[in-house]
């Protein structure tokens, strides 16, 4: 029997948590993750890749589980020795993590492709399955506010803890960017084209933005299914919910289930909301809320079955 073949637009930590129960279901071979890059950034030198980062250490059981972002047991030494000389940094890089961003740094210095780069991380991080950031190319987040204008995404997310109020939301360079071979064969042979439970705005509608990829996915005639990350009138994590209401939309599953028109066949809310049809989408409400491992899984068992695939 042929090997079914999934791909998952992910990023930051709730999507980590789907991707997690689908790695311990379905084979490595099975699945292909392609991550947000918009929350990129250089940070002391260092080039910082958050949701691969996120990703990359929760499929290795390296994450720390408390904030589901970052090594578990990491320390910040480093960071105290900025301190005592002056400095002020904002942005919690953990000393076991910055292993990981200086292996990136000097291999984008050398002038590889950061498709490559994720590929070497992943292996020497155990992970199997095939991650590839969105793009090679920097596609920048850019977070239009109303009390301090412009702020790149992880000054705006980290340094101001998201409290600024969004106006707008842009994709710097997005234009000048192109979709990998390797995004593009995988999109090609999905069976299936998974939306986790990502914020929309921040974290998928950068991969959206890449030129190609959204024609890549409508290309396919395949399910096409989003993850509500919205139960009852709030975010599980994160600013999903403030900046829906900022941009003036209603907190609801089926506001998110709107912005995805035109692209989805499918859409998955929680057991806690209830809507009416969305315009001829396929609809059906689990209990996506993942406190542990145990619904992690539950919950990728549960999409995969109702995509129709049995394993």
């Amino acid at each position: 029997m042929a090997l079914n073949h999934f791909v998952v637009l992910i990023g930051g930590v709730g999507g980590a948590k789907l991707a997690l129960g689908l790695t311990r279901i379905l084979p490595a071979e099975a699945l292909t993750f392609i991550v947000n890059t918009g929350d990129d950034m250089t940070y002391y030198g260092l080039r910082i890749c958050p949701d691969i980062d996120t990703l990359l250490y929760t499929l290795s059981g390296r994450v720390d589980p408390v904030n589901g972002w970052g090594v578990a047991g990491d320390t910040r030494i480093m960071l105290e020795s900025l301190r005592s000389m002056g400095e002020s940094p904002w942005f919690g890089l953990g000393d076991k993590d910055i292993a990981t961003h200086l292996i990136r740094t000097s291999r984008l210095q050398q002038g590889q492709r950061l498709t490559d780069i994720i590929a070497y991380l992943a292996q020497g991080m155990g992970v199997a399955q095939r991650v590839l950031p969105m793009s090679d190319t920097p596609i920048p987040t850019m977070i239009d506010t109303v009390e301090h204008g412009a702020l790149a995404f992880q000054e705006y997310f980290v340094k101001h803890r998201w409290q600024p109020t969004v106006k707008a939301i842009r994709h710097v360079g997005a234009e000048l960017a192109a979709l990998s071979p390797e995004a593009a064969q995988a999109i090609a042979q999905a069976d299936a084209i998974i939306i986790a439970p990502s914020n929309p705005w921040l974290s998928i509608a950068p991969i959206l933005a890449v030129p190609g990829m959204r024609d890549a996915l409508l290309a396919r005639d395949v399910a096409r299914v989003a993850v509500t990350p919205i139960v009852n009138g709030q975010a599980i994590k994160g600013p999903t919910a403030k900046i829906m209401a900022e941009l003036g939309l209603e907190v609801t599953a089926e506001s998110v289930a709107t912005y995805y028109e035109g692209l989805l066949t499918a859409f998955i809310a929680d057991i806690q909301d209830s809507f009416p049809d969305l315009k001829g989408l396929r609809t059906v409400a689990f209990d996506t809320m993942m406190p542990d491992d145990t619904r992690k899984i539950a919950l990728a068992r549960e999409v995969i079955h109702w995509l129709g695939y049995d394993i």
